[in-house]
């Protein structure tokens, strides 16, 4: 039988686990992750609270999020394709002695051919627009969470402003993120997402945008989503 072709590209993959080493380093290359961070946490958990849940946080890199969801009483299992960044998580995760949490090597495909239906939340945050499939991904998204559970996304919009901010402003004047992070042509509309989780059977139930401001360094949520947004969609209850 052929083996499925893995939905990842190795490009993307060596570029961020040259970074690796990185990850935990607040002034580094991912400091906007940081920076981020306890707006997505506090904007997850306040819709779906992770106290006592079972999360699956998909393309977790270095566990920024996956640790910060520990912290709030879930039991968190966090998974990527790179060996390296999954190994800084694992590490931070034992110095900090953070309860309840776990990294795996393996894609949300072949978790989701394992443990269909066995999570109350999954968090996939900035990863869609690094694969070749965003809509393999959405599917397995919904196939891994509960009936009734959430599902979590956040990506970067395809418009002339995204270029403008998300590539050439963050990357090449502000050098907020190595040169090469993103590539315009794999940036996702919020049609075009909702649209996957729409065909994954998963039902939109809040959008939310994430502003910056590079003089000031602060970050809020808005209403715009036409840079970066984040989607909080549903499985229906049986």
């Amino acid at each position: 039988m052929q083996q499925p072709t893995l939905n990842a590209d190795p490009a993307e993959l060596a570029k961020f686990s040259e970074l690796a080493h990185r990850w935990w380093d607040p002034d580094s290359e991912f400091r906007p992750l940081h920076q981020i961070n306890p707006l997505r946490l506090d904007w997850i958990n306040g819709i779906a609270p992770l106290a006592g849940q079972k999360v699956l946080d998909i393309g977790c890199g270095g566990g920024i999020l996956s640790d910060a969801m520990a912290r709030q009483g879930a039991e968190v299992l966090g998974i990527d394709l790179s060996t390296k960044a999954l190994r800084v998580a694992q590490l931070h995760a034992l110095e900090a002695g953070t309860p309840n949490l776990q990294f795996r090597e393996v894609s949300a495909e072949a978790i989701a051919a394992e443990q269909a239906a066995s999570f109350d939340i999954v968090t996939c945050m900035e990863m869609l627009e690094h694969v070749p499939d965003p809509a393999s991904v959405v599917q397995a998204c919904a196939d891994l969470v509960k009936p009734g559970g959430w599902v979590f996304f956040s990506t970067i919009n395809r418009n002339a402003k995204a270029f403008l901010l998300a590539i050439v402003g963050a990357e090449y004047v502000l050098n907020m993120l190595p040169r090469g992070t993103h590539e315009y042509a794999k940036l996702i509309r919020p049609s075009e997402l909702a649209f996957y989780a729409r065909a994954a059977g998963l039902a939109l139930q809040q959008t939310r945008g994430l502003e910056h401001n590079p003089l000031t360094r602060r970050y809020w949520l808005s209403a715009d989503t036409s840079v970066n947004y984040m989607f909080a969609t549903r499985k229906p209850a049986a």
